[in-house]
């Protein structure tokens, strides 16, 4: 009783006393050149941004990363929206980030495809329904060559790991489905999450609002859901990516949101002191 009244009050606390980090929607010229969609809006995000935008050569963004989830494919959508499809060109990014949930091979192997090929690139971690199916989706991963994303045992199927950690730039990355966490965002859990696998940043799934927070330290990014698909705390969610622009000790964070048929790009930058 006592840890579901404290959850709850974190909680409640979180919704009045936790803002996200500054964001603001973006002139098509701050924006990588292969990630344009002449239709997309520049409405006003709920926080405003005290951040001067700049002009850069897509040469110039440093070590992109795509992040991404939550695609519950077929079983609560069909495809991902046209789009975020034509946005995502492959040999772009240097690595995929997921978050789980990804719902059959096919999908796995679109991520493959989005940096030339490799396994190794594609950074998995197991949502709630991966284990479904004997673990096909993982096990077409460690047969791809794909053996730091998936863990196999002689009694078990191979299944993506709970947790993962990267090295990007100077960041320590760490990467979780979401699920494990109850309730789903909450910051004071993830916290934990985050200083037990000794990371400055946290990539979490389930949650399907998009963003990116500073919280006890550390910085956290949800990117939602990329098909859109509808969990039982969010009935109605945005289809949502988010590309990371990663320099040495500086990311850059361009959050992707559908919305009413029209893609919405906003952006938040953090640096590690």
């Amino acid at each position: 009783l006592f840890a579901s009244l404290r959850s709850f009050f974190v909680h409640f606390l979180s919704i009045f006393y936790l803002r996200p980090l500054h964001s603001n929607s973006l002139p098509l010229s701050t924006i990588p050149c292969f990630l344009l969609n002449t239709h997309r809006t520049t409405t006003p995000r709920k926080t405003q941004s005290t951040t001067t935008t700049t002009t850069m050569a897509s040469a110039n963004f440093g070590e992109l990363v795509l992040l991404l989830g939550d695609h519950h494919m077929p079983s609560r959508s069909i495809s991902i929206p046209e789009p975020f499809q034509r946005m995502l060109l492959p040999n772009k990014m240097q690595h995929v980030i997921c978050t789980g949930n990804i719902g059959n091979v096919e999908e796995y192997e679109r991520l493959r495809e989005l940096v030339g090929g490799s396994s190794t690139s594609v950074h998995c971690v197991a949502g709630e329904y991966d284990v479904i199916n004997n673990g096909s989706i993982a096990a077409n991963a460690e047969q791809g060559g794909g053996g730091n994303n998936a863990t196999a045992s002689s009694s078990s199927p191979p299944s993506f790991p709970e947790t993962k950690v990267i090295q990007l730039g100077q960041f320590r990355v760490g990467i979780i489905g979401g699920h494990q966490v109850v309730p789903w965002g909450d910051l004071s859990a993830l916290a934990m999450v985050r200083r037990r696998l000794n990371a400055d940043v946290l990539v979490c799934g389930a949650k399907r609002q998009e963003g990116v927070v500073e919280y006890d330290g550390g910085y956290y990014i949800f990117p939602g859901s990329i098909t859109g698909a509808y969990s039982a705390c969010t009935p109605n969610v945005n289809p949502s990516f988010i590309l990371l622009a990663v320099q040495g000790t500086k990311v850059v964070c361009y959050v992707y949101e559908l919305k009413d048929g029209e893609v919405d790009v906003s952006k938040t930058e953090f640096s590690k002191q």
